[in-house]
């Protein structure tokens, strides 16, 4: 590794950790109310669930809208294990959410192999099937708890550990899709003809994201049935996935960056605006129409915001001033 990169490495760790360390702060301080933690908790979960749909939608370039049918295997397979296993703490919840993910993961690669055929609105309307048909499932069997939900899930509603999953999940989605897996997936995005006269197995790659994309819903789901302690098959239904798409549209399809930003926004300000609960929903609504009429590629597009940058014009002006000052 060169010295540029691990220099880059130890910047956004630092960020983080000042991040983090700021939130905790404002914390201890009584700064933030516990109302104001629980939104925070929820934008740990919405990142996750923003960036995971972003894999398939901007990356692989196919619009699905039956995420939340993933986020529901996750959150319920997590929440079964929890009532069903006694391995309490944060050691029962780290396992609870690896299962939770790798079961959405069994689903992706079951949908995805003979979805991923179709495409455009085609896949829309089949993926939102999918999610439908979770949902109707979910209700149907007793052992899920019915149309009742499923109660009585130990709550983990600590923030340092949700806080430091959304950061490794993000991580780990962003190094995949930028390496040279990634760049197939991206290759099939730009143009799968010729993609796949250059040698890359379409079904593969598609299916591969796929199934990263569900992965990380259900590690979302898990972490959503764990901080609420009670879910319903109600809550993932279509209106869900289309909250997570429009997040995803809005920050920019294809940036990592974008979606983060997105889901933390999209998170807080229908919060923010409770004060005005008769027109709250209408000031939300407008404010998403004008991001699209002013910038209807999402407010990043497909960019990362790269603090490789940030360095290099710091070095450049540095490197000015100390030929200026020789000279």
């Amino acid at each position: 590794m060169s010295r540029n990169k691990r220099l880059i490495y130890l910047i956004n760790i630092g960020l983080v950790l000042i991040l983090f360390a700021i939130l905790t702060i404002l914390e201890a301080s009584g700064v933030f109310t516990r109302y104001t933690m629980s939104i925070l908790r929820l934008v740990c979960i919405n990142v996750v669930l923003a960036t995971s749909l972003n894999v398939t939608v901007g990356n692989l370039g196919q619009i699905t809208l039956g995420h939340a049918g993933f986020m529901s295997i996750g959150a319920y397979t997590a929440g079964l294990f929890a009532k069903g296993v006694e391995i309490g703490g944060q050691n029962g919840y780290l396992i609870g959410i690896l299962l939770a993910g790798i079961c959405a993961g069994i689903f992706g690669i079951i949908v995805g192999i003979p979805v991923l055929r179709l495409k455009g609105d085609y896949l829309a309307i089949v993926t939102l099937a999918f999610g439908e048909i979770i949902r109707v499932l979910i209700e149907y069997f007793d052992f899920t708890g019915g149309a009742q939900g499923l109660n009585g899930i130990p709550r983990m509603q600590n923030f340092s550990v949700m806080f430091f999953l959304a950061v490794i999940c993000v991580t780990l989605m962003y190094s995949v899709m930028t390496s040279r897996h990634g760049r197939a997936v991206l290759a099939i995005r730009e143009d799968e003809i010729a993609a796949q006269s250059s040698g890359i197995n379409i079904t593969y790659y598609k299916t591969f994201a796929f199934t990263l994309s569900a992965f990380f819903a259900g590690i979302a789901g898990a972490m959503y049935a764990h901080n609420i302690g009670t879910i319903g098959a109600s809550v993932f239904n279509y209106n869900k996935s289309f909250d997570i798409l429009v997040m995803v549209v809005l920050g920019g399809m294809g940036s990592f960056t974008g979606a983060v930003i997105s889901a933390t926004v999209l998170t807080i300000v229908p919060e923010t605006l409770r004060q005005f609960n008769d027109y709250r929903m209408i000031i939300y609504s407008l404010l998403l129409i004008m991001v699209m009429l002013f910038r209807p590629e999402g407010l990043l597009g497909r960019k990362e915001f790269h603090i490789t940058k940030v360095v290099d014009k710091i070095k450049t002006k540095f490197g000015k001033h100390s030929v200026e000052g020789g000279s």
